[in-house]
């Protein structure tokens, strides 16, 4: 039988100023640090799939005018969409969307650390 995968087992996103981000992410979205990370990025406790921040690998330049991520979508679950959307617009998060029904509940969409375009769904 071929060898198989069963799916994301991390996510990383490759930023230019990875304390910044990792603040967004905590403070912003309430997400917390894993007990230890690697040098240039910071990892936090999210389930079931570890999401991190990190300098961007060799050869990988975010200084271009493209919007970083484009084509990929990154969806985190809340317990209360609409809360946190409101979170968001009171922090001053930039583009936050309006909030909309999905099949995986409320969702919205706002641009997080360095434009990447991020969706949150749930509750």
């Amino acid at each position: 039988m071929p060898a198989t995968v069963d799916g994301p087992d991390f996510i990383a996103l490759q930023v230019t100023d990875v304390p910044a981000a990792a603040a967004f992410f905590e403070e912003r979205l309430g997400l917390r640090r894993a007990p230890a990370s690697p040098p240039g990025a910071v990892v936090f406790t999210t389930s079931p799939v570890p999401f991190a921040v990190r300098e961007p690998l060799p050869g990988v330049d975010l200084t271009g005018d493209a919007r970083p991520g484009l084509g990929v979508a990154l969806w985190l679950r809340t317990s209360d969409a609409s809360a946190l959307r409101e979170q968001l617009v009171a922090a001053g998060t930039q583009d936050v969307g309006p909030l909309s029904d999905s099949p995986f509940g409320p969702t919205f969409s706002f641009t997080g650390p360095e434009g990447y375009r991020l969706t949150v769904h749930g509750g």
